[in-house]
């Protein structure tokens, strides 16, 4: 893995981490219709990103 790919993987570890703690802020406040889908979809791209990453 080079220079690149580790600190694309760390930015991506962040923001994952970031997005797990709106997404339990979001269950907890059911606002906005649709927020908490939205998160977990982007958890779950952000996720993907991180295996491929680790995988290349």
């Amino acid at each position: 893995m080079d220079k690149k790919a580790k600190k694309r993987l760390e930015v991506v570890r962040k923001k994952v981490q970031n997005l797990k703690m709106q997404l339990s802020g979001a269950k907890q406040q059911d606002d906005e219709p649709g927020e908490v889908a939205r998160l977990e979809a982007e958890i779950v791209a952000f996720q993907a990103e991180a295996d491929k990453l680790k995988n290349s």
